[in-house]
């Protein structure tokens, strides 16, 4: 990501572009308005907020037909092989790259990273074919054109030769909506677990357990992939960023509906890897604002947030045989190599503590998401 740092009074800069505080108050809301807009759509059915829905934790809460597997396309026919990541806290995900410390790839966008910032992440919806679903920038430039509000905005933040070019006019698109998802209405951390840290909330004894469990790489594997700072540390986002392969199994649901029958390769389908090692890896999600994110994993296999414990739990636990949500064994990996066993890795977790787990999990809800919790 690129860096966000004060100059003077009043004066950001974001890479090695400066902007005041109003010109950023400007974007962002040019940007909001450009993300709730389903005119940038082939048929103008479908926004980037369809699929990222701020009143759901920027998550797809429609059904779809799927039970929320996957999101439907703007032809109200396409659906996806993957669920539509939170948007919420992805402004914190660094630029992919590769960790020469770690050897491991880090960040950018999408389960497989194919983006390397926000601005390319907003780039690509409009102009997907099973999603938005519009045939060129030029077309989408040309929606913009329509509304005199963009017109003046772009020329106005961008510059007056702005529609010159449609490559900078689309450009100046998804710097907009960037500028929005980097916004704090996107990241506001303003949780149970963020006031319990600023000594307003009390944590229950159960939640506090869970809090305990979380954090230990003694005694579970949440830790290994879902800590960035550390225990009681503000502004922990709850994933490292790195890519991994947990086993987890086809969603023969979402591929019957949706004909896909080929694996998913995860990070290797990315255009700049090309190596079977990263085969089914995928990108360490936020646990920010999980409980009110169902369905879960990249392929929404699973519903229940306590069935994800448990699958995990399955991997050092000779008692978790079976899937709790079909009551049968659960289902191979849909790609068995490269499994993260080292990271699996931890000490059995009886029921109690999967239950901690998962109210621990719940108070990493956004202020504003809590009354969904009582929904699930």
């Amino acid at each position: 990501m690129n860096s966000l740092k004060l100059v003077s009074m009043g004066i950001l800069c974001l890479g090695f572009v400066c902007l005041n505080a109003d010109e950023i108050s400007q974007k962002e809301t040019l940007g909001k308005v450009l993300f709730m807009d389903k005119n940038l759509s082939k048929n103008r059915t479908q926004a980037c907020a369809t699929c990222h829905n701020p009143e759901a934790g920027f998550a797809d809460d429609r059904h779809n037909g799927i039970k929320k597997m996957a999101s439907l396309g703007d032809d109200n026919k396409s659906l996806g092989d993957r669920q539509a990541p939170t948007a919420s806290y992805a402004k914190f995900s660094p630029d992919f790259h590769f960790d020469e410390k770690k050897q491991k790839y880090k960040g950018g966008q999408f389960w497989d990273g194919r983006a390397k910032t926000l601005e390319e992440q907003a780039g690509g919806p409009p102009l997907n074919p099973i999603e938005m679903g519009m045939g060129s920038k030029k077309e989408v430039v040309d929606r913009i054109k329509e509304n005199s509000y963009y017109v003046e905005s772009f020329k106005e933040l961008y510059g007056n030769d702005i529609f010159n070019e449609d490559e900078k006019a689309y450009d100046a698109m998804t710097s907009a909506i960037a500028t929005f998802e980097r916004s704090s209405e996107l990241s506001s951390f303003d949780s149970k677990y963020d006031r319990y840290l600023k000594g307003e909330y009390d944590l229950t004894p159960l939640e506090d357990l869970g809090k305990s469990i979380f954090f230990s790489n003694n005694n579970n594997s949440c830790a290994s992939c879902h800590v960035l700072k550390g225990e009681d540390k503000e502004g922990e986002t709850f994933t490292n960023y790195e890519y991994h392969n947990i086993g987890t199994p086809e969603n023969k649901t979402l591929r019957g509906k949706n004909g896909v029958k080929d694996k998913d390769k995860g990070l290797n389908a990315n255009k700049t890897i090309n190596d079977e090692i990263h085969n089914g890896k995928h990108k360490v999600p936020t646990l920010r604002n999980v409980a009110v994110t169902a369905p879960y994993m990249h392929n929404g296999v699973f519903k229940d947030l306590k069935t994800v414990v448990e699958f995990y739990d399955k991997y050092n636990n000779n008692l978790r045989s079976k899937n709790p949500e079909t009551k049968k064994a659960w289902d191979e990996p849909e790609i068995k190599d490269n499994i993260s066993l080292k990271e699996l890795k931890a000490k059995e977790l009886s029921d109690k503590k999967v239950e901690a787990l998962v109210a621990f999990m719940k108070i990493l809800t956004d202020k504003k998401y809590e009354y969904l919790l009582d929904k699930k």
